[in-house]
């Protein structure tokens, strides 16, 4: 089965032409990088001075990219949403916290999250970042195989137990859980923990998913070994298939501390192991889950292709897609059109909080070749076709 991502009228189906005209002109100024510097620097600026711009960031590109200040304040646009095929995964995208009280507020949300999403059809899986639960330097230290302090190790404890109450109540609730990729110094530890929670609460069902950021080039290889682990435990595998969000930073301090880059070295590279490892998933889906979240139309066409080839029903359980909300619309409702499972990452928070992952994703979107590009030809593609 081909998919026409070029279908703009399904694309854009819930916009209005207000909402359209002021996502061309956010992709629009999104496309100049010096643009975005200065925005960025000049936000912190405002944020710090205690300047009167939230109403402004509410209205423009809050409005764009989040749901709402609150779970219950996304509700018309996650309703609006499963009316077209879509469902939400609700994203509390608050960053930067790092204390105990914070940790414990964030475990706190995460699991009222899994209930406002067990009460709504619309909101099958809930998702958590594991700096939202516990301190980088705790993840890096056990990465690094270093010895924790007394004190080190309780927090430990504590980050263990937030994860465990969280898959426990996703088990309970029949909700997915989604965790989050963090940067490669990291990230062994978080994998760890993660694997111990899979198999715990993936016996029976696939509940728990890591995320694997395939512009590291050792995550194939990552993916094989613990394949054959949860095949001799008798457990299954959950995962997020992205390309990743750190690659500035990586490259940085790799080229600062005198290491290897962890980061494929051209978007070829990195775009060949996506790819390759959506073919070892859907090869095995028995035994391995995937969430394909990717804003790249080569390779949700190549999943398609994959899952038609192997007689996979489109909307077979075991295989959902998903997108940021704001974007990439042309990919979510043309595959929700022709019955696929897909979920829009729904972010949502109170607006100074958000202002870190709002500028995050400008940012992103700046560096990521041809993605603003391609958000603008299919805008103006349909404002012609509305005129029409």
């Amino acid at each position: 089965m081909s998919i026409d991502f070029n279908n703009t009228k399904v694309a854009f189906h819930l916009k209005s032409d207000s909402e359209l005209e002021r996502a061309y002109f956010l992709f629009k100024m999104i496309s100049i990088e010096p643009l975005v510097k200065i925005g960025a620097t000049a936000t912190n600026f405002a944020l710090k001075a205690h300047l009167p711009i939230e109403g402004l960031i509410r209205s423009t590109v809050f409005d764009h990219f989040c749901g709402g200040v609150s779970e219950f304040d996304c509700i018309p646009k996650i309703a609006e949403m499963h009316k077209s095929g879509v469902y939400s995964v609700l994203d509390y995208s608050v960053e930067g916290k790092e204390d105990e009280i914070q940790f414990d507020l964030a475990l706190k949300k995460t699991l009222e999250l899994i209930l406002f999403s067990k009460s709504n059809d619309s909101m099958p899986i809930a998702v958590f970042k594991p700096t939202g639960f516990g301190r980088s330097e705790i993840y890096q230290k056990i990465s690094e195989k270093t010895k924790l302090t007394p004190s080190e190790f309780e927090e430990w404890l504590r980050i263990k137990q937030r994860f465990n109450l969280v898959c426990a109540s996703g088990k309970l609730n029949n909700i997915k859980i989604l965790i989050d990729a963090e940067e490669s110094w990291i990230q062994e530890s978080v994998d760890d923990l993660i694997l111990e929670m899979m198999q715990q609460y993936n016996k029976e069902s696939v509940i728990v998913y890591n995320t694997l950021q395939t512009y590291r080039s050792d995550r194939l290889d990552y993916l094989k070994q613990i394949h054959l682990t949860s095949k001799k435990l008798n457990f299954k595998l959950g995962f997020k298939v992205v390309r990743g969000a750190y690659m500035e930073k990586e490259r940085l301090r790799a080229s600062e501390l005198g290491y290897k880059s962890p980061i494929c070295e051209t978007k070829y590279i990195t775009d060949t192991l996506f790819n390759d490892t959506l073919i070892f998933i859907l090869d095995n889906l028995n035994q391995i889950h995937p969430f394909i979240g990717t804003h790249n139309e080569e390779s949700t066409t190549l999943a398609i292709h994959l899952m038609a080839q192997a007689k996979i029903t489109n909307n077979d359980p075991r295989v959902w897609f998903g997108q940021l909300y704001g974007m990439s619309d042309h990919i979510s409702y043309n595959l929700a059109d022709k019955g696929y499972n897909v979920a829009k990452y729904v972010p949502f928070g109170p607006v100074k909080d958000v202002i870190p992952y709002l500028i995050r994703r400008a940012e992103e979107n700046t560096s990521v070749a041809g993605q603003t590009s391609r958000e603008l030809s299919l805008i103006k593609k349909e404002r012609k076709r509305r005129k029409f």
